[in-house]
């Protein structure tokens, strides 16, 4: 049997079934092939694809519990758009697995090219900045080297090697950035106080330093913005923060939007109260009723320190569900996050913390989400942890 090639793989096919008995992996494969053939005539039986290469292994996840059995089949293929919708539609037609009576649906059809799409365009915008050239006249020459020696001045501070300005240990009030970049940026137009997060997990020298100076923490006019200056002050005594104007990033002002914007902040309470988050949206056309029903209780310090011990066991782009006892009972990809059985959802840990994790959470209910990046996600009324 011929097997298909990773690389030649442009669509899968994710699709669910429920039935009214229990049953096997291969039953399921058996009605696939069996309740398939002669429905699309030669060219497009499965079993002769799947030689072909055109199909490759069909992956079949199940659950049964009492008496009934629920999962869900991933079919990668090489074949055309056209083709695959039609395989999949097929799909549909299955009624029985196994002795049993079933229904299947389909919930997607995913292009994998798309993240290779979207990695070739970012390649290309940096080989194209790569080669940009252009000559200088003296009076930027002149500017460009001013601004390289303030740029120099950026020292790491602290075991996590942070980018800072120098000498901030004689400074009694520092400003907080969320990386490298808005550090670079603020030293480039004189401002010199000021320390970067590196956007890693929250380090812990920035807790120590808001025990004796006064922090200022300066986020971009965004929601990300607002959702890591919830974070920060939920790990550190902040006393001021600041945001750029909205849309922009600290790492791209100029250095009059710079001091406009830190001279307009405000208290940290009046910021976050501010900016405090918006109920949350009403699900109740897509939740089931049995997610009203679970009771969650609240995080303690010594939840949040057992979640950061559970940390090392995130494995790539995978979601651990932990339960109410911080147990890990799920390992799943993000594809299967509709298929958690809401009691187990208690939270959430994954390395980087996407607007898809974060729905997939309120619709659950659960308690908080756990990770160790948090991307440019929504507002959110669940509680968002550092790992």
């Amino acid at each position: 049997m011929a097997k298909i090639s990773p690389t030649s793989i442009k669509y899968q096919i994710i699709a669910k079934f429920s039935a009214d008995g229990p049953f096997q992996k291969p039953d399921v494969i058996g009605a696939l092939f069996g309740q398939t053939e002669g429905l699309l005539g030669a060219d497009m039986e499965l079993r002769e694809l799947q030689k072909e290469g055109k199909i490759g292994r069909i992956e079949v996840d199940l659950h049964t519990e009492n008496g009934k059995t629920t999962g869900e089949i991933t079919i990668p293929t090489a074949l055309d758009r056209t083709e695959t919708t039609i395989i999949a539609a097929s799909l549909e037609t299955i009624d029985k697995i196994g002795p049993t009576d079933a229904k299947i649906q389909i919930m997607e059809i995913s292009d994998v090219r798309g993240s290779k799409r979207d990695y070739i365009m970012e390649r290309a915008k940096a080989l194209l900045a790569g080669i940009s050239n252009e000559g200088m006249d003296s009076t930027e020459m002149g500017t460009e080297l001013r601004e390289s020696t303030r740029v120099s001045k950026a020292v790491e501070y602290g075991p996590e090697g942070l980018a800072a300005g120098p000498n901030i240990d004689a400074e009694k009030e520092l400003i907080v950035c969320e990386g490298r970049a808005d550090v670079v940026n603020c030293l480039k137009y004189g401002i010199k106080n000021v320390i970067g997060m590196e956007g890693t997990r929250f380090p812990k020298t920035i807790a120590t330093l808001g025990q004796t100076k006064e922090l200022t923490l300066f986020v971009d006019g965004d929601r990300g913005g607002k959702l890591i200056a919830q974070n920060v002050c939920n790990n550190a005594r902040i006393v001021y923060i600041a945001t750029a104007p909205d849309g922009k990033e600290v790492e791209e002002l100029t250095g009059k939007e710079l001091l406009q914007a830190l001279r307009k902040k405000v208290p940290a309470a009046v910021f976050l109260n501010q900016n405090s988050s918006p109920p949350v949206r009403n699900y109740s056309n897509r939740v089931s009723a049995s997610v009203e029903d679970v009771a969650r209780r609240e995080l303690t310090d010594d939840d949040i320190s057992k979640l950061r011990s559970l940390g090392g066991e995130i494995k790539g782009k995978n979601v651990l569900v932990i339960n109410d006892d911080l147990e890990v009972v799920k390992n799943v990809s993000v594809l299967r996050l509709s298929s958690i059985d809401a009691k187990d959802a208690f939270v959430l840990m994954v390395a980087e913390a996407t607007d898809v994790v974060v729905q997939a959470a309120e619709k659950l209910g659960s308690r908080a989400v756990a990770a160790k990046t948090f991307g440019k996600t929504i507002v959110t009324q669940v509680q968002l942890v550092s790992l």
